[in-house]
């Protein structure tokens, strides 16, 4: 397979991986307006939507940011971190999103709620990841890119250029 034909795949695979993402992610929000909510307020099954989409996004996102940057650049320490802090706040996002149904959550069906619902807690723990996966996001894209070096060795060299 020749660079132009899998850059062509990656290209569709981004954007179908980006639309997937967003009708999902309307699907799930919408529900209600759409007359497609199977039981009254925000259910699980808009939650796993919710969360495939979210999923959806970031992969898209990453591979997006990744062909932006210059080819055959080794990826930094910062860029590691990035993909590392998303990765972390999809998972936190998750947990936050399904706490209920794998039974850590506050509104378990057992108690004296009749069936599992998105809580401010739940609400929080899923804002707190999507802005852990916008900040490794922003570090990835803000890591060395087509510098030759990290930042490290500047410090190193106490502000003196390299001479490498």
């Amino acid at each position: 397979m020749n660079k132009e034909k899998a850059t062509q795949i990656r290209h569709t695979t981004t954007w179908l991986l980006f639309i997937v993402g967003l009708v999902l992610g309307s699907i799930a929000l919408l529900a209600d307006l759409l007359g497609l909510d199977f039981t009254p307020g925000f259910g699980m099954v808009q939650m796993l939507q919710l969360l495939v989409a979210l999923t959806s996004l970031t992969v898209s996102g990453f591979i997006f940011l990744h062909d932006r940057r210059p080819p055959n650049t080794p990826r930094s320490l910062q860029a590691d971190i990035g993909v590392r802090l998303a990765a972390t706040g999809l998972v936190f996002c998750f947990v936050a999103g399904l706490s209920d149904l794998i039974g850590i959550g506050t509104h378990v069906p057992a108690n004296e709620f009749e069936r599992p619902f998105v809580g401010p807690l739940q609400l929080g723990g899923i804002v707190l990841g999507v802005v852990s996966i916008l900040s490794g996001m922003l570090l990835y894209h803000t890591s060395r890119g087509a510098r030759s070096s990290s930042s490290m060795k500047f410090l190193v060299n106490h502000g003196q250029e390299s001479t490498e």
